[in-house]
């Protein structure tokens, strides 16, 4: 009896024990029922009739992990409907495309693309913050794709990952085991406390990417539910972190060096709008905002330049190996057997010259490559300090152009991530602050030559701490690569130019160019002038006191080139001077008048003394310019020819360029004259030779600008303080560039900003200045005299003009050392100061 008690007991206490267990079961069921029925609903069907390994392109039978290279990532890019023509395109465009597996865009339900592989999720919306979207895209990723990539990424629209970078960092990962890498956060310093986060736990930033391990979301993805149900802030990647944290047991990566892998860039909308040559770039994987999609493709354009860059260097150090093996194997250099058992593909390639690029590429850095035989082939070095100190420039001193500058900041920046590759390995850094001097020559044949004085400081931050300034020199040859030609497979000319404006191809070479060869991003409709009565008018505006007869020679140029070639321009003179001292320049203009009645030649008199400003100023402030006239100002020494006015109309554009041509200045004919009566020495105009003139860079006189642009308030003319010679133009040029820089900021045409952004930007002038030599624009030499009177700045600018119009620099050392008296004061201005 005892013993059946006792088994009766234990049955019931069996039975007590499996109730509560199925109680507890259903309890839980019930209480997560809503959010398991989420959680089917937004189990989304593919849009149409695509199922999801169609959408993003992949033959799952074919495609696995162990037989594809293309199956190590799967990429989730979060977007919304109004950005998947804008900053969705622009990523798939630039390296979603590159992706070493696939990528897809999760949007809300019904967002569709034809050209791109989007997602709409199914009972999810595009409200700000994602929480639900982000947590249904890593159970579509889990439900569909989790057998088939090794590695899951949850991205945003707005971030750049370079994918060669991430493969390779992937690689070097298991991802068997669980993985959840991002830039560990846990709050900014107003919300620190305040997620509900333990003081050893941590979450993923979502703006650089978040990487999870096929381990990692397969632990994750079946208690989404839970997750969703107990939400405790409105941050989507805090949430996901705990999720994460709570189901696989793993934090986000501490490491310190993966706010360098996966940058976050904490200025906002201006994140990488400016420079893009800065360490982040050449070190991060992915670079998080990019809010624009301009910006994107221009990001994208910058990366793929420095990977041109590291191919092209690769290429030079094969040619070395190839030289150097060459030499090893004792194959004359001459050989066209210098690699046996290559064989050159082409017929077409000539072979010859293939193997003698080997000579010239294969040579390894060295500074003494080049051997002059004569002090003729001597190769000039330039000196950089403060400012470039060259002997082939008429003015040996001047400011570093951009170019150089932005070439040195390449160098530096380049060998110093050499130096500090394993630095943080051994405890030490090395940062470059300062360079003090340098030495730099152009190689035609090799490249560029660079002997660099650094101040580097070195800092050990292991073991005896020490911080140390250090200077060191700096060897470097920065190689030039191999020519290469292209050509397309179909004729460019029937192709090309026969499309729509073959009734215009007799017309004359010029329009032909302009008409077909447009600069980027600028109107067609600006560029194109098929008749006169389209052409913009060009009002050549001309200042002028006395000086009669260059006036005249100025108006039979005008009458010959202006009307009866180019048949669209008019002329406005603005004289200076009384009734009597100007009446046969009065004359000449109503002579010019009567020849030509249809014409407007239109004077304006000022009985004062001369200031170009002022003239200038009243000119473009006269009813005889209209707003869409292009105006020309000029000076009466000047002659140019009918492409001149065809370059004005082709690089003058209303509201966005300033054109600024850089004319040809003739040096003083007297000097080098030959002839007996030196009175009468010239230089023909269409001479244009280094001994008969420069082109005169520092000149900003001769503008063309539309007369609405020159009234615009942040120009509002010119300075009409200025009397005398010169200064006018260059303050002018400080408006224009002050106009240009205010503009900078905006970026148009981009799909998810609203339309009437576009109308309000196209309101705002944003100019910019063009410049560009013009052979066929001559300033004619004439005598300069520098008045003492003028302000310091205007009277060193005239003798500066003055001097480099004297002659080429080999004509004046020429004339320097003929003469024995400027070599024996030389040699004794020498020996006296020796002797102080």
């Amino acid at each position: 009896m005892l013993i059946q008690n006792s088994v009766t007991k234990r049955k019931t206490l069996i039975f007590a024990f499996f109730g509560i267990a199925l109680g507890l079961c259903i309890g839980t069921v019930l209480k997560n029922y809503r959010a398991l029925e989420i959680v089917k609903r937004c189990s989304m069907k593919p849009s149409g009739q695509l199922n999801p390994f169609e959408i993003i392109g992949m033959n799952p039978e074919e495609e696995t992990i162990k037989t594809s290279q293309r199956n190590l990532v799967f990429v989730g890019v979060m977007t919304a409907k109004n950005f998947i023509e804008g900053r969705a395109r622009a990523v798939y465009d630039t390296w979603g495309k590159e992706v070493p597996g696939r990528i897809a865009f999760f949007s809300s339900e019904g967002s569709h693309s034809k050209d791109l592989p989007v997602i709409g999720l199914k009972n999810v919306d595009d409200r700000y913050p994602p929480q639900k979207k982000s947590f249904m895209m890593l159970y579509y990723m889990y439900e569909h794709y989790i057998d088939k990539f090794e590695w899951f990424i949850r991205a945003d629209d707005d971030v750049y990952i370079e994918p060669e970078k991430l493969e390779r960092f992937l690689r070097s990962i298991d991802s068997s085991k669980p993985q959840f890498i991002g830039q560990a956060g846990k709050g900014n310093s107003e919300e620190f406390g305040l997620l509900s986060l333990e003081f050893d736990e941590n979450f993923c930033m979502g703006g650089p990417g978040v990487i999870l391990s096929s381990e990692t979301l397969r632990r994750v993805a079946p208690h989404i539910p839970t997750c969703l149900k107990n939400l405790y802030s409105t941050h989507e990647d805090v949430e996901v972190g705990r999720c994460v944290q709570k189901f696989a047991g793993i934090p986000c990566t501490w490491n310190y060096e993966m706010q360098y892998i996966l940058r976050h860039n904490s200025s906002g909308q201006y994140a990488f709008t400016g420079k893009l040559k800065r360490k982040e770039i050449h070190n991060a994987i992915s670079l998080h905002p990019i809010k624009q999609a301009p910006l994107m493709y221009r990001l994208h354009s910058f990366v793929q330049g420095l990977k041109a860059e590291e191919i092209r260097q690769e290429s030079l150090e094969l040619h070395r190996d190839i030289k150097r093996m060459g030499s090893f194997l004792e194959i004359p250099s001459d050989s066209k057997y210098l690699v046996p058992g290559i064989e050159l593909i082409p017929e077409k390639t000539n072979s010859e010259q293939h193997y003698e690029d080997h000579n010239i590429l294969g040579i390894t850095p060295d500074l003494n490559k080049f051997t002059p035989s004569s002090t003729a082939d001597l190769l000039e070095w330039s000196f950089i300090a403060r400012s470039l100190y060259a002997c082939e420039n008429a003015n040996p001193k001047h400011k570093i152009d951009s170019a150089l500058r932005e070439g040195l900041e390449d160098v530096i920046t380049e060998v110093m991530e050499n130096i500090n590759n394993y630095s943080r390995q051994r405890g030490r850094v090395i940062e470059f602050r300062e360079l003090l001097y340098g030495y730099n020559r152009l190689n035609p044949l090799h490249g560029q030559d660079l002997i660099l004085d650094l101040l580097l400081i070195y800092k050990r931050y292991r073991g005896k701490k020490m911080t140390v300034p250090v200077r060191r020199h700096l060897y470097v040859q920065r190689a030039f690569t191999g020519t290469f030609v292209k050509e397309f497979n179909e004729d460019f000319y029937n192709k090309t130019l026969q499309k729509s404006y073959l009734e215009h191809m007799l017309a004359s070479g010029m329009e032909r160019i302009s008409k077909h060869f447009t600069l980027p991003g600028l109107p067609v409709a600006k560029r194109l002038f098929s008749t006169t009565a389209e052409k913009p008018k060009i009002v050549f505006v001309l200042p002028i006191a006395g000086r009669y007869d260059t006036f005249h020679r100025f108006l039979i140029t005008f009458e010959r080139v202006a009307i009866e070639q180019d048949k669209h321009s008019d002329l406005l003179v603005v004289i200076f001077g009384d009734t009597a001292s100007i009446e046969r320049h009065l004359q000449l203009l109503m002579e010019l008048r009567q020849r030509h009645t249809y014409k407007q030649i239109n004077c304006i008199q000022r009985n004062e003394e001369f200031s170009r400003g002022v003239a200038l100023d009243v000119a473009a402030r006269s009813s005889y310019i209209e707003d869409n006239d292009i105006m020309l100002f000029i000076d009466v020494d000047m002659v140019f020819q009918l492409e001149t006015l065809q370059r004005i109309r082709l690089n003058t554009i209303q509201g966005r360029y300033v054109y600024l041509p850089i004319v040809f200045s003739q040096y003083d004919p007297k000097r080098r004259w030959r002839g007996e009566n030196v009175e009468n020495a010239h230089t023909p105009y269409d001479e244009i030779t280094n001994e008969s003139g420069y082109f005169r860079q520092f000149g900003y006189g001769i503008c063309a600008i539309y007369k609405s642009d020159i009234l615009d308030k942040d120009i509002n003319g010119f300075d009409k303080d200025i009397t005398g010679w010169g200064l006018e133009d260059v303050k002018f040029l400080d408006k224009i560039v002050k106009v240009g820089n205010r503009r900078n900021g905006y970026l148009v045409n981009t799909a998810e900003i609203p339309i009437q952004y576009d109308e309000t930007v196209q309101k705002i002038r944003r100019l910019s200045i063009f410049r560009a030599p013009d052979p066929t624009l001559v300033h004619i030499y004439h005598e300069i005299n520098c008045d003492v009177k003028l302000d310091a700045p205007q009277y060193n600018m005239c003798l500066g003009t003055k001097a480099n119009s004297m002659g080429s620099t080999s004509f004046m050392e020429h004339l320097f050392y003929n003469n024995k008296n400027n070599i024996d004061f030389t040699l004794e201005f020498n020996r006296r100061k020796e002797q102080r």
